[in-house]
Formats: C-alpha cells, sequence, structure tokens
C-alpha cells in the first residue's frame, strides 16, 4: 500500500476520467441608481467567510471556489447606502447572478437589507440539471438520497430497484462525492451510501453534460457533503416502525405488527474546534439502521435435512425445523462519516474527509420459504479517505488538488467458512417437481470482491475576462481489483467434508488485475448578455492490462482438439490500450427576462464495467460441457451520441416551468454474443454489439413558497421510449460454420417505461409545523408473454406489467424547548398499501395467479414424520410477496437539534 500511495502523491504533482463539480460563483454588476454609471471599487464579501471580490472599471465582479450553501452578501462602498442580501444560495456548477443599484449615502437613512430568492430559471443552464438541497431534502418522507435523484424527470425504477437515467442502462450513471467517484469498478453502479443528513447539496445532471464529466453516458450524480461552519451545530434523530398490511394473503405474517422492527438513529454534529481560533472546523454524521424487512419464512426444515424422492410411493421429507418464524430479507446499515477543514490562510482551504459504510443483508429466494437458513448473505463493507486543497490565487483564479483512497468489499456465502460442515452436498437441493419449495441443503457459492482506487486530479478554473470561464484539469486513476469465485463441493473422498476445488476447476475462477485510467479535459464556459455558451473537449485513455482470447473458433488456448498445427502461443493477446475523445456543446439563449432557450450536443463514451473484462479469467472451457462465459479484456468504449433542446419559462413570482426534448443514439453498448463453434461447442463472449435508441420528452412544473405561504411544490412528467437489440444472452447467437446471425430487431428494453410522473407537495409553516406528500405514477415496464397452450413465446418485451402507483407522507411537528428545537414526526412509505406489482407471471400478465394451477403444475406433498403437518400446497408455492413492492410501512419519532 505504501507504494501505491507514494506513487499517487508523485502524480498529484503532474495531475479527469471524471471530475465533478463541487464550487459556485456569484458574479454580476454593480451602478449608481441614479445616474446607471458603473460603480468600480465595491466591495462584495461573503459574511462569514474570507470569499468577496470588488467591481472593475466597468462595475463587474465575480467571487469564485464558493462551496455550495446560503450565505450572506454584503455591498459596501464610500458614500453609498450598504446593502446586505440574506438567503443567498449558491450551487455547485452555476453562477448565481446579483446586480445591485446602489444609492447615495444620506443622512438617517440605514443600510438595505433584502432576502434573496433562489431564481427560478438559470440563464447559465445550458442541459438538464436538478438541484436539490439539505434543506429540501429534509421536508421530504424519504431515508436516503437515492429516493430523491428517483423524483427527478427522466429518471426510471425498473422492477429490481436499479435507477436509470433517460433510457440508459443502470452502470451508465456516475456517483460522486465532493468530486470524487464512488462507483464500484467491477459494475460501474453506486459503490457506497452516505447518510441524508451528511450532504449539503445533490446535483443531478440528466442531459448533456459538460466535458469536465466523464465514464458517464446517461446521467451524473454529484454530492456536495457539509462541512463544519463558525458556529456549532447538531441535531439527533430517532424513530422505529413497522410494515402495517392489510395484504395478509400476500405477505405471511404481516399482521403480527413489531414497534421495533427497523430502528433508525441518525446524529450529526459540526462547528469549530476549541481553542483554534475557529481556523479549523469539523463535522460529522452518523446513520444506523436495521430492518427486519416484510418477508418471511418458516424454519421447517435445516439445510441438514435429507428428502429422499427415490421411491414414488414413499417419499421421505425430514422436517427437523423448530418452525419459527424467520426474516428472509432483513438488513443492517451504518454510515458515518467525518470532514476537517482547515482554514490555513484566507485564500488556501484544506479539507480532509472520511467516509465509512458498512451493511449486511439477505434477499428472499421463494424457494426456501421453509428452509430459510440455506439462503445467502451478503456483506457490503467501504471507505473513503481524501482530501481537497482550494487555493484562490486571486479573485479570479482558483485550483484544486485531489486525492483519495477508495476500499470496497463485497461477500456472498451463507457460511463465512468455506470449509464450514453444516455446508451440504449441491444434490441436496433436490425437489421432486419443479413446482415445490427446497427440503433442505444450502446455496454453496463463495463470492468475493475487492477494489482499490487511487485517485489524483488537479483542476484550475479562472474567468479569464467578464465572459469567459476557463476550466482545465486531469486526472490519473489506478485500481487493484481482486476477485474469488467458488462452489463449495464435497471431498470426492471423504463424502461428508465440503472441499474448495482447484483452482483449474470451473468451479473455482480467481483474477487480480491492476487497469489504467487517464482523462484530461478543457472547457470554457462563455456567458455573454444574450447568450451562455458552454464548449469543451476531454480525451480519456485506458488501459485494461489484461489478456484476450484473440480466436473465436479457439477461445480455449488448453482445448485439447485444437489442431497441433496451430501455436497455442499465439491464441492469447495483450488487450490494446483505449483512446478516446468527446466533444460537447451547450447553449442558452434567453428570450425573455423571465424565458430561456437551450441546446446541447455532445459525445459520451466510457468503458465496459470490469467485471466483463476480465471474467474466466483463464480462458476455461470445461470442454463446452455446459455453455461456458468469456470475457473480454479488449472491449471498445461504449458510446452515446446525445441531443437535447429545452425551454425554461417562469409563469409568476412563485411558478415556472420547464419543457424538454431528447434523443440518444447508443453504439458499441455491451452484449453477450452466444457463439457455436460447432454442433457440440457453443459459448458465450463479451462483445461491444448491443445497440439502443432512446427519445422523450420531460415536462417540469415547480411553485416554490414565498415568505408567509404554505404551500411548495413540484410535478414532473417524463415519456420516453427506450428500445435497443434484445437484451437477452441469447439475443445474439452466430453459428461460425454456416455464417448466419438473427435478424437485429429493436425491441423495448427492460426499464421501458412510457410514462412517468412525481410529484412533491409540501404544506407548512415555518419552525411551526409541515406536511408533505410524494405522489408517483409509473405505468407499466415491460415483460415477454408466453402462450401456455402451444408451449410459444412471443417476441420479448412486447406486453406491459401493470402500472405502479404509490403515495408517500410525512407530518412534523417543530417546537423549541429550553433553547433547543425538538420535533416529532411520523412517516408513511406507501401511504394508501397499495399492490404493486413488481413481477409478472409470463403467461397472465400479472403477479395475482397463473394459469400454471389450472395446468396442475402445483404439488402437495405429505409429512412422514409424526403428526407435524408438512403440507404445501400450489397456492402456497405459487403465491409470491417478492413479486410486489413493499406494503405500507409506518415510522415514528423524534428530533432535536441546535
Amino acid at each position: 500500500m505504501k507504494r501505491y500511495f507514494m506513487l499517487l502523491l508523485a502524480l498529484i504533482s503532474v495531475a479527469t476520467w471524471l471530475y465533478s463539480g463541487t464550487k459556485g460563483k456569484i458574479a454580476g454588476r454593480i451602478i449608481d441608481a441614479e445616474t446607471k454609471e458603473p460603480l468600480p471599487g465595491v466591495n462584495v464579501v461573503l459574511e462569514g467567510t474570507t470569499l468577496g471580490a470588488a467591481t472593475d472599471i466597468n462595475g463587474y465582479y465575480v467571487i469564485t471556489n464558493i462551496p455550495p450553501g446560503t450565505y450572506t452578501v454584503v455591498v459596501s462602498a464610500v458614500g453609498y447606502r450598504k446593502i446586505t442580501v440574506k438567503n443567498v444560495k449558491v450551487s455547485a456548477d452555476l453562477t448565481t447572478t446579483l446586480n445591485f443599484e446602489m444609492e447615495p449615502e444620506a443622512i438617517g437613512l440605514p443600510p438595505v437589507v433584502v432576502e434573496a430568492e433562489r431564481p427560478l430559471v438559470r440563464a447559465d443552464l445550458t442541459s438538464s440539471q436538478a438541484v436539490v438541497d439539505a434543506e429540501q431534502i429534509r421536508e421530504l418522507p424519504v431515508e436516503n438520497f437515492q429516493r430523491v435523484l428517483t423524483l427527478q424527470a427522466g429518471v426510471v425504477v425498473g422492477a429490481g430497484g436499479d435507477i436509470h437515467i433517460r433510457g440508459g442502462r443502470t452502470s451508465e450513471i456516475a456517483y460522486t462525492i465532493d468530486g470524487l467517484s464512488i462507483n464500484d469498478p467491477f459494475f460501474n453502479t453506486l459503490g457506497m451510501q452516505i447518510a441524508r443528513n451528511a450532504i449539503q447539496e445533490m446535483t443531478v445532471v440528466s442531459g448533456t453534460f459538460n466535458a469536465e464529466y466523464g465514464n458517464a453516458m446517461s446521467g451524473v450524480v454529484n454530492i456536495v457533503t457539509k462541512e463544519g461552519g463558525q458556529k456549532y451545530t447538531g441535531e439527533l434523530l430517532v424513530y422505529t416502525g413497522d410494515f402495517v398490511s392489510r395484504h395478509k394473503n400476500i405477505f405471511f405474517n404481516i399482521d403480527k405488527v413489531d414497534p421495533l422492527n427497523n430502528p433508525v438513529v441518525e446524529f450529526s454534529l459540526g462547528g469549530p474546534l476549541p481553542l483554534l481560533n475557529k481556523t479549523i472546523s469539523f463535522f460529522t454524521s452518523l446513520r444506523w439502521e436495521q430492518n427486519k424487512g416484510w418477508l418471511y419464512g418458516v424454519r421447517e426444515h435445516q439445510p441438514s435435512d435429507q428428502p429422499n424422492f427415490n421411491d414414488a410411493n414413499n417419499w421421505k421429507i425430514p422436517m427437523t425445523g423448530d418452525s419459527a418464524i424467520v426474516p428472509m430479507n432483513p438488513s443492517r446499515n451504518l454510515n458515518t462519516t467525518a470532514k476537517l477543514t482547515f482554514r490555513i490562510s484566507p485564500t488556501i482551504k484544506l479539507n480532509i474527509d472520511g467516509l465509512y459504510d458498512r451493511s449486511w443483508y439477505k434477499t428472499y429466494n421463494h424457494l426456501f420459504k421453509y428452509n430459510p437458513d440455506g439462503t445467502y448473505q451478503y456483506h457490503d463493507e467501504n471507505y473513503k479517505v481524501g482530501f481537497t486543497l482550494s487555493h484562490a490565487i486571486s479573485n479570479k483564479t482558483f485550483y484544486e488538488l485531489k486525492a483519495s483512497y477508495n476500499y470496497q468489499k463485497f461477500r456472498q456465502y451463507v457460511y463465512e467458512d468455506p470449509l464450514d460442515p453444516r455446508y451440504q452436498p449441491i444434490e441436496r437441493l433436490a425437489r421432486p417437481t419443479s413446482f415445490t419449495f427446497y427440503f433442505g441443503g444450502t446455496q454453496n457459492d463463495h463470492v468475493y470482491r475487492d477494489s482499490r482506487t487511487f485517485m489524483a486530479k488537479f483542476d484550475i478554473t479562472s474567468q479569464v475576462s467578464n465572459y469567459h470561464e476557463i476550466k482545465t484539469g486531469f486526472e490519473i486513476r489506478l485500481h487493484k481489483l481482486d476477485f474469488v469465485y467458488f462452489t463449495v463441493l464435497r471431498d470426492t473422498v471423504k463424502y461428508l467434508q465440503p472441499t474448495i476445488p482447484d483452482i483449474t476447476s470451473p468451479y473455482h475462477n480467481r483474477y487480480t488485475r491492476r487497469p489504467v485510467i487517464f482523462s484530461v479535459y478543457a472547457q470554457d464556459k462563455m456567458e455573454y448578455k444574450d447568450m451562455i455558451v458552454n464548449f469543451g473537449i476531454r480525451y480519456d485513455y485506458f488501459d485494461a492490462k489484461a489478456d484476450y482470447s484473440r480466436f473465436i473458433f479457439y477461445p480455449d488456448p488448453n482445448d485439447p482438439t485444437i489442431p497441433p498445427m496451430i501455436v497455442r502461443d499465439t491464441l492469447i493477446a495483450r488487450a490494446s490500450p483505449k483512446h478516446q475523445i468527446s466533444p460537447r456543446l451547450g447553449v442558452s439563449y434567453p428570450i425573455t427576462d423571465r424565458g430561456i432557450l437551450h441546446f446541447s450536443y455532445g459525445w459520451f463514451l466510457q468503458m465496459p464495467p470490469f467485471a466483463y473484462l476480465y471474467t474466466n479469467p483463464e480462458f476455461e472451457s470445461a470442454l463446452f460441457v455446459g455453455t461456458p462465459t468469456f470475457g473480454n479484456a479488449n472491449l471498445k468504449p461504449e458510446k452515446t451520441v446525445a441531443y437535447e433542446f429545452g425551454l425554461q419559462q417562469q409563469l409568476t413570482d412563485n411558478l415556472a416551468i420547464n419543457i424538454t426534448g431528447f434523443y440518444k443514439d447508443v453504439r458499441d453498448l455491451l452484449a453477450l454474443q452466444r457463439t457455436r463453434i460447432s454442433q457440440e461447442k457453443v459459448y458465450n463472449l463479451y462483445v461491444n454489439k448491443d445497440y439502443g435508441n432512446i427519445k422523450g420528452f420531460t415536462l417540469s412544473l415547480v411553485k416554490r413558497r414565498l415568505k408567509g405561504e404554505l404551500i411548495a411544490a413540484t410535478l414532473d412528467y417524463t415519456y420516453q421510449v427506450a428500445e435497443g437489440n434484445d437484451p437477452n444472452p441469447d439475443a445474439f447467437f452466430i453459428d461460425l460454420k454456416s455464417g448466419r446471425e438473427p435478424e437485429k430487431i429493436l425491441v423495448y428494453l427492460d426499464w421501458d417505461q412510457t410514462h412517468t410522473l412525481n410529484g412533491t407537495l409540501s404544506i407548512g409553516i415555518q419552525d411551526n409545523w409541515l406536511l408533505s406528500f410524494i405522489g408517483q405514477y409509473g405505468s407499466g415496464l415491460p415483460y415477454t408473454p408466453y402462450v401456455t397452450n402451444n408451449r410459444l413465446e412471443l417476441r420479448r418485451n412486447s406486453e406491459r406489467k401493470p402500472a405502479r402507483i404509490q403515495v408517500d407522507m410525512m407530518f412534523e411537528k417543530l417546537f423549541k424547548w429550553f433553547g433547543l428545537r425538538w420535533s416529532f414526526f411520523v412517516k408513511v412509505y406507501n401511504l394508501f398499501d397499495t399492490l404493486n406489482e413488481r413481477y409478472v407471471y409470463d403467461d397472465t400478465g400479472t403477479a395475482q395467479y397463473t394459469l400454471a394451477k389450472q395446468r396442475g403444475e402445483g404439488i402437495v406433498v405429505d409429512q412422514w414424520v409424526g403428526k407435524i403437518p408438512g403440507v404445501h400446497s400450489s397456492d402456497d408455492y405459487y403465491t409470491r410477496p417478492h413479486y410486489y413492492y413493499p406494503p405500507r410501512e409506518v415510522r415514528v419519532g423524534f428530533s432535536i437539534g441546535f
């Protein structure tokens, strides 16, 4: 580790695959109220900070390097009345424009004090972007930032809970915290959590983002965390609850309400470190949660139970369990953050931060409903440590130096020790038919994934003139990926002893890979009176540092059937480094002081997730028994060309609408190609072959709460059509003997949701009470129908599941007592206990029933041990609680803050 850390420090001095802005700016012009002439030398400062600027000879000023948050801006000049503007909100990557007309100072007139309102339309917004701050998150009935993300226009949640932005795959989203990536390198999905009480601001870029963003084709989620200020702040939240549902026929044991089913504790504390003259501040947060879930089983069987179905007239099914009711989707989560802020000088600031995230969980497996101890448990443990050095060279130029180390660990097993004698032979997962539960046995796969990522970045931003802000930067990222997979088998000599297969076995794979990523970008933000232009370009470099199989006829160099004239060493080659250049352009054109048009265009490229590059690292075919799968370290970058056109229009002082149309052409997507070498030899290979086509529009309506008003609301509607090549692993089949490939047909993607409607409503009086709602509607996701009588599978994803509707609610009563802020609150998720269907039977299009029962594809088995009832009917087997979204959940609690 020391060797890598020293290399990282060395690279800092010369160091973006992905850079996410974490700073905003305030700019404007100041003139004399009477003469309308520009005022030079006016001081504009952010109260309580060292940030500020003075106007130039033409009255212009700009303050850069501002962390997102709410500020008080003070404007002063000799001979003029001082102006104080409170509640000025600054967001990352955006310009807050404040123009002033200063009045000459007169005896007896007090300074001017005004309350700022965040603009409903942004002139410098050249693509779709949503900004949600800590206050807005606090007012919503949500538990994490992903829930807030799903409320944004263009975002769709798949049946498995996976998040998609504008029709893209879930791996096409870049997640960052304070400008540093937290994606899981194996699958390029969200790699770690962060508690909502640590978030200062979350920005969701769903459109064609600027050149500073990379390794993403669909969207960027940038989270800026809180840092300690000059005053102490803190909050403690404690709440608990359970699932309360009337759907007892679907959710087993749901009628047993336990108020302590899901306790949650949240804590945060920040402020200056004592005795240090407020030059060092801190912020720390913690969230702990435990949840038994809403899906239960019964321990009728132990994994060691050994059923015997050899004699059709005398089945033996042991039931040695204690018949206890067991949670089958429980979880425990711990998340904590810490940040130290050193204000070394008025122009230099250093942040040192850390994040620790740990979770344990199980997922419901219907076949194990009566053998719940035989299912996998999953462990995630992640931490991130890093620093950011920010130096303002002048009022208009600053640079940031960032470095971090991320460690992400994943474990999957039933028992931690693979030689645990409780592991059962695979053959024990036996069933008399395909329509019964498991009566014993264990899941025997072990999976270990470890990723260590070292990142170093350097970025510099300069307001080189009143019209041009230049930003450039570069990053290097070093990964170390360790992967181990094996299936616990039984020793052929000592049958009762579990054993780990040899590394040469297809049941055992492992690898260590060290891919390298480097990138550099430059962009110019041109802010003219009548037009704002963002133009940029980025270069990305990737080296997989691994081998791949060169010849499609012989993917396994150890295949004994390879002709002797072929030199086996030539079958494997080193993957070549990949280079890519991405241009980006965005234009914003104000048509009135309340109406703004924008257009943007860009190329967006990213490498496929590493897991698919390095699958089956020994190129083992197991003599083509079954259908082996081969990774491909020589995969090309995936590519999206995106267009967007939109209108922002402020309708009233508190109401605005945003309409945006978009189109995406996606090429070289990852696909799993099935290849037939001969009649006996078939294998799968990851290739760049998929194609996607996404088009649609979004409509957003925002009603903000002005001073003295009760109501704030948002409404987002998305229409989109997401089509692509059939995403099934069998989608591409090529017969090398005949040269035959299937006709390329576009189908709806699994996450294609034609109509999505999200709404939020907040009613309340500040520091008194609050009532808020979230409402969501999503039209049905596609599924592939199956015609039972003819045993015919129709065109993939040609039918639709039922629509989903859900309403969440929160009520909070706030008051002050002994100088502290108190609140009592209740949250209700799925307020009306709507039975939303996540998955459906392909012969009926609903989760409520299947025609298989009418065909007799169910069974009733009798227990042979004593008089313990052991009858599991077909109704029990075909009632699938995991086919539905969670039922109603009620949580109550209190908070204390200062």
